[in-house]
C-alpha cells in the first residue's frame, strides 16, 4: 500500500506539481482510503518527502552500477555524471529533485537526502582523485559541494534543451582541474 501510495503521488506531483496535488487525488489513484495515506504517511509532505528520496535513491543506485567497474577515480566520476544525467532524463525526475523538492522541503532536507543517498560516493571518489594527484583533502568538502552543484545546474540546463556534451566535456574539464597538482 505504501508503494502505490508512493508511486500514484509521484505521477501527481510531475503531471500537476506539489501545490495542485491534493490528498483525495493521491488516494483516488492509489485505489486506497485517506486513513491509509495517514497511516503511513504524517501529511502530503512527509508523502512528498518519500517520494523524493525513492528518485535520490534510484539515482544514487544508477550512479553506483555505472561508476563499479571503472578503473580509475577520474573515471569513476565521469561515468558517474554520465549516469546521473542519464537517470535525470528520467520524466519528471528533475523536476521532483532540483526544482520542487528544495522548494517543498527546504535546502535542509534536500542536503540531508543528499548525504544520504549520493554525497559520500562523490566525496570518497574525489577523495581518490587527490590521492592520485598528490593533492592533500583539506578542500574535499568545498570540492564535493562545488562539484555537486555543477551536477545540478548541469542537469537542469540540459533539461531546459543544453547541449549534454557540452556539459558532460565541461564537468570532465572540473575533474582535471581538481586533479592537476
Amino acid at each position: 500500500m505504501r508503494a502505490a501510495l508512493i508511486a500514484a503521488a509521484r505521477s501527481l506531483f510531475i503531471e500537476k506539481g506539489y501545490a495542485e496535488t491534493t490528498t483525495p487525488d493521491i488516494v483516488e489513484a492509489a485505489g486506497v482510503t485517506r486513513g491509509a495515506l495517514y497511516h503511513h504517511f504524517q501529511d502530503k509532505k512527509a508523502l512528498f518527502a518519500a517520494v523524493v528520496a525513492d528518485e535520490a535513491r534510484k539515482v544514487s543506485e544508477e550512479i553506483e552500477t555505472a561508476s563499479a567497474a571503472s578503473a580509475t577515480a577520474r573515471q569513476a566520476i565521469l561515468d558517474g555524471t554520465r549516469a546521473y544525467f542519464d537517470s535525470l532524463a528520467v520524466p519528471g525526475r528533475t523536476r521532483l529533485l532540483l526544482l520542487e523538492g528544495p522548494a517543498v522541503l527546504g535546502s535542509t532536507a534536500m542536503r540531508q537526502v543528499d548525504e544520504r543517498y549520493s554525497e559520500a560516493s562523490l566525496k570518497q571518489g574525489l577523495k581518490e582523485l587527490l590521492a592520485v594527484g598528490g593533492k592533500a583533502p583539506d578542500l574535499l568538502d568545498a570540492y564535493t559541494g562545488l562539484l555537486a552543484a555543477a551536477f545540478d545546474r548541469a542537469a537542469l540546463a540540459i533539461e531546459a534543451g543544453g547541449n549534454r556534451e557540452d556539459y558532460e566535456r565541461a564537468i570532465a574539464a572540473l575533474i582535471d582541474g581538481i586533479s592537476v597538482k
